[in-house]
């Protein structure tokens, strides 16, 4: 079973313990619209084929938009003999929320729209 963890709570991990691996999942439109530095990125539909990627001597936290898809990608890698895995609860929607909004200060300009739509989103 792998650990459910918020966004603080990752962080708070990943500074006592370097060997945490920050795995996003999402798409790479989704990682244009807002990304987290220093995470590897593979989206879920690759996983499988990636998956060679991931550095097994690592915690490794999955992180997608809201937590579905990064579950799925944990429980994959706990099948695959990856040992401490974590979900990041509520994705990167949480994180730009309650921890962090500038993840949204890096996007391209040509997803300007999308930057007010889900800063909008996100002050609503």
């Amino acid at each position: 079973m792998y650990k459910k963890l918020s966004p603080q709570e990752y962080l708070e991990l990943k500074n006592k313990d370097m060997n945490w691996q920050l795995l996003d999942v999402r798409e790479p439109w989704e990682i244009e619209i807002a990304n987290i530095s220093g995470s590897l990125n593979i989206p879920i539909n690759e996983i499988n084929v990636r998956m060679n990627e991931i550095d097994k001597n690592h915690s490794i936290a999955v992180i997608c938009h809201s937590g579905i898809r990064s579950a799925k990608v944990a429980d994959i890698l706990l099948e695959n003999s990856f040992h401490n895995v974590a979900n990041i609860e509520g994705g990167i929607h949480e994180w730009a929320e309650n921890l962090d909004q500038s993840v949204l200060e890096n996007c391209p300009m040509k997803h300007e729209d999308t930057k007010k739509t889900l800063y909008k989103f996100l002050n609503d």
